[in-house]
């Protein structure tokens, strides 16, 4: 039972005041009917710990005396959770039951006048009506009674959970990393496609702890498919043989032909018995089957399997996704290469045919002295001559003073390696090749040969021994060929095929980012409007209310961050407004601090009459974080980054400039600066000299391309030792200009007539959460969850008013179903939902464009605005 006590009839109780709700909770509690006694008798001593507790911040709690009743303050109150505030006046024991043993212990600690201290400590607890695991960094020293013996105990209790969920999910995090490192590198040390897919098999099965592991290539009627290889763990059967697709049920037909991956935890539980008795007689209980689908046929398989049941992780299935596809790009690495051998290995034989052929050439030539003056001499594209048995010049032709720049008279008696670079001469390189000729009848070679002049080319040599009718020799034949065109030429092609191979590396990147952009829009999709809709019916609860609104400003951080994302693949337009840079920077300054920390400084330095700028402003604040990024990990050791701006008027051509005014953005550090042929390649796509892990190498390139597209450019100096000054030049915007209108809110927005609206989505929860949007807004919502079904729905339905249909959708898009819809209803009002940034020509005429995520806002305004626009 308890009593009230006020500060005016009780004095005494001053001590609480201040104290917070805790302070007055203990004021009010009647600790009469406890071992701790009435309030009113405290001792000077308890009053004073009391007091201390009660205005202290951290989170603190007292036990006292040997019951250990305990008494705390608002810090620990939020630390209880749901066991507040029935803990206040109970017994450790009695309030923490779950934990009895380990109180027991710091209670007989404390009481013996010892202290003890916890880091990171786990205690599974239950404060919200469920157990959880509990991280803790705890402080127990004993407290004294007025007569100095220990009479309780005092904790300071800090919870560290979420800081070593953190620090656990990035040790995750890196060990995956390190595992992908290390496969990709035994992978790309091989040029054989099947011993990459071996490699791979091998490494995902023990990463996985899996008990088997397969590869499979699907025949030509998408039914039949072979593994070609596995690996099985001991104790499991190998899986190597030919199947039927369809004998391990509609799901896996229906999700690997539509590119989805399979994914079955327990197949005794989740498909049919038939079904599920093709998995278990080769020993599979669990699995996870990517597809490969090229061109819009099912190509290949990969799978993992175990033969218990087994509940597949979110990170394990973003494992076995992940080194799907880096196998499956190695393996077509593998392609190209051969496809590269086989064509140098076609230069290869008609360089040796051409070889052949100029020998022949030249031994028939010197059948016949005559027939040799007449015919060599007129050969301009060859250097031919004689050299005598010692190497000395004894005939010159046209060819060779072109070639060598030497006439007849100048070189003819004199040795022939004079035509050698000094040092192959003092390494004997043309003693070596007469001795070559002289013992074996020929020497070929390429080298550097030097011209009269002193300049070198690259030559093609052939020296072939003539003897006389007694075997006796007489001297060589020799014929040089500049071929130094034709090696500039093999560079240049070398080079192209590096660049043809970082662009579809790029676009490959840009693709798979695409994608990934895509699917996540639909998840923020499915959690925006499930969270507008839950608002609108839990009770009013100003913290619920705060929890909604904190989780829907995280989704749409989620949606910029994808649309940035489909930016970098070329799928999202660029969106050019009017920024002002200064305020801009501003905003941005603590994301800045955040992101690289305190031990670097940032300084701003902006003129107040700076331009603002004409550019998109999610990418440039992209490029100032990547810029500052950089600066920090110049200065490992922390320092000065120096944010300014500054006008700036072009005249002329400058650089990637042209005339005009423009702002330069400047990111100044003070580290270790590039040398020059760091800074060259500085912008190159996936160039970085930072470690493994710490870099993708596209920062810059990024910031390039964003800083050429907005018609500016990205200009870097820097000195090793002495900093690197990155500027970003932006085309100032024109005085004129004028601001973008600002979208209407969500609340001033009000919805038109309902409607009967079919609704089309392969993704059930888009679909589900879009449907009770609109009936949220008072419209009546078919669902179709393909373009199939909702052809069939729109022509046993005339009254349907309106058409809200998915871009990205297997077997028919959403495109498709607009010109199949249209051919049935011409007037039909349509609006394309799509998670990507453009929409599909095909579908661009009248039909109203809405992005994914959308807010129930923005899909009330789409269908007013259509069904007007159209009626």
């Amino acid at each position: 039972m308890q009593k009230v006590l006020s500060k005016g009839a009780d004095c005494s109780l001053a001590f609480l005041d201040g104290g917070g709700e805790m302070g007055q909770r203990i004021a009010e509690f009647d600790w009469a009917a406890t071992s701790v006694g009435p309030i009113e008798g405290w001792s000077p001593s308890l009053r004073a710990i009391v007091a201390y507790l009660v205005h202290c911040p951290v989170p603190l709690v007292m036990l006292w005396g040997e019951d250990g009743i305990m008494l705390y303050n608002d810090g620990y109150s939020v630390f209880a959770g749901e066991r507040h505030p029935r803990l206040l006046g109970s017994k450790v024991l009695e309030g923490w039951p779950e934990v009895a043993d380990f109180n027991a212990n710091v209670m007989k600690v404390g009481l013996a006048g010892e202290t003890l201290a916890y880091r990171n400590h786990v205690l599974r607890l239950n404060r919200t009506g469920e157990f959880e695991d509990v991280w803790l960094n705890l402080d127990y020293s004993p407290v004294y009674a007025d007569d100095g013996r220990p009479a309780g105990v005092l904790a300071v209790v800090i919870e560290t959970t979420e800081a070593v969920k953190a620090e656990q999910g990035l040790r995750e995090s890196e060990a995956r990393l390190r595992f992908l490192d290390q496969l990709g590198k035994r992978a790309a040390r091989s040029n054989d496609p099947q011993e990459i897919l071996s490699i791979t098999t091998r490494m995902l099965a023990e990463e996985l702890g899996a008990s088997n592991c397969a590869y499979a290539d699907m025949d030509e009627d998408q039914d039949g498919f072979t593994i070609r290889g596995d690996w099985a763990r001991e104790g499991s059967p190998s899986i190597v043989g030919h199947y039927s697709l369809a004998d391990f049920g509609e799901l896996a037909v229906r999700n690997l032909r539509a590119g989805k991956p399979l994914v079955i935890n327990d197949n005794l539980k989740e498909i049919a018995p038939h079904e599920a008795a093709t998995f278990q007689a080769i020993g599979i209980a669990a699995t996870v089957c990517l597809p490969l689908v090229k061109n819009g046929r099912l190509t290949a398989l990969m799978a993992a399997h175990h033969k218990a049941p087994h509940q597949w992780t979110p990170e394990e299935l973003a494992l076995i996704r992940e080194v799907t596809e880096r196998s499956w790009a190695h393996v077509e690495r593998t392609g190209m290469e051969a496809e590269l051998r086989h064509t140098a290995e076609q230069l290869r034989d008609l360089n040796e045919a051409l070889e052949t052929r100029a020998i022949e050439r030249s031994i028939a030539l010197a059948q016949s002295q005559t027939q040799f003056r007449l015919l060599v001499q007129g050969v301009t594209d060859y250097a031919i001559y004689m050299l005598d048995p010692t190497g000395v010049v004894s005939s010159w032709n046209a060819g060779a003073q072109r070639i060598k720049g030497y006439t007849p008279d100048e070189i003819i008696g004199e040795h022939f390696s004079n035509f050698y670079p000094e040092d192959d001469r003092e390494r004997g390189e043309p003693t070596r090749a007469l001795e070559t000729a002289r013992k074996h009848g020929r020497f070929a070679a390429e080298g550097w040969r030097m011209r009269k002049d002193g300049s070198r080319f690259r030559a093609s040599v052939v020296i072939d021994a003539i003897h006389d009718d007694d075997g006796k020799l007489i001297g060589f034949a020799k014929i040089t060929r500049d071929i130094t065109e034709r090696d500039e030429a093999q560079r240049e092609l070398e080079v192209a095929r590096e660049a043809l191979f970082q662009s579809q590396k790029i676009e490959a990147i840009g693709q798979l980012t695409g994608g990934v952009a895509h699917d996540f829009n639909n998840l923020l999709m499915a959690i925006m409007s499930g969270l507008t809709l839950l608002r609108k019916r839990v009770p009013e609860d100003p913290q619920v209310n705060r929890l909604i609104d904190n989780s829907l400003q995280a989704a749409e951080r989620g949606a910029a961050l994808t649309q940035r994302m489909l930016a970098f693949a070329r799928r999202q337009e660029l969106k050019t407004e009017r920024i002002d840079v200064m305020a801009l920077v501003a905003d941005m300054r603590g994301l800045l601090q955040r992101t690289i920390g305190p031990a670097w400084q940032i300084d701003i330095s902006f003129p107040a009459s700076l331009s603002p700028v004409s550019a998109d402003v999610n990418q440039l604040e992209m490029a100032l974080l990547n810029l500052a990024v950089n600066a920090r990990d110049a200065m490992p050791d922390g320092g000065r980054i120096a944010i300014e701006a500054v006008d700036q008027e072009v005249i002329g051509t400058v650089g990637e400039l042209s005339s005009g005014r423009y702002v330069r953005l400047s990111v100044v550090d003070q580290g270790t600066g590039m040398d020059a042929e760091t800074l060259a390649r500085a912008t190159e796509p996936f160039f970085t000299t930072k470690g493994v892990g710490k870099g993708t190498g596209l920062g810059l390139s990024m910031i390039h391309g964003f800083a050429k597209q907005n018609g500016g450019m990205l200009q870097i100096e820097s000195e090793p030792g002495r900093g690197t000054r990155a500027h970003v030049w932006l085309p100032a915007a024109e005085a004129n200009g004028t601001h973008e209108t600002a979208r209407p809110s969500d609340a001033a927005f009000v919805p038109g007539r309902p409607q009967l609206v079919l609704a089309v989505d392969d993704d059930p929860l888009v679909l589900m959460n879009t449907a009770a949007l609109l009936e949220d807004l008072g419209h009546t919502v078919i669902e179709a969850d393909s373009g199939v079904q909702a052809l069939e729905i729109l022509r046993e339905r005339e009254d349907i008013a309106l058409l809200i249909t998915d871009q990205a959708m297997p077997v028919m898009t959403g495109s498709q179903l607009i010109a199949a819809a249209r051919e049935l209803r011409p007037d039909m009002p349509v609006i394309l939902a799509t998670g990507y940034g453009e929409t599909p020509a095909d579908a661009a005429s009248r039909v109203t464009r809405l992005n994914k995520p959308f807010t129930q806002a923005d899909l009330s305004r789409a269908v007013s605005e259509t069904v007007l626009e159209l009626s």
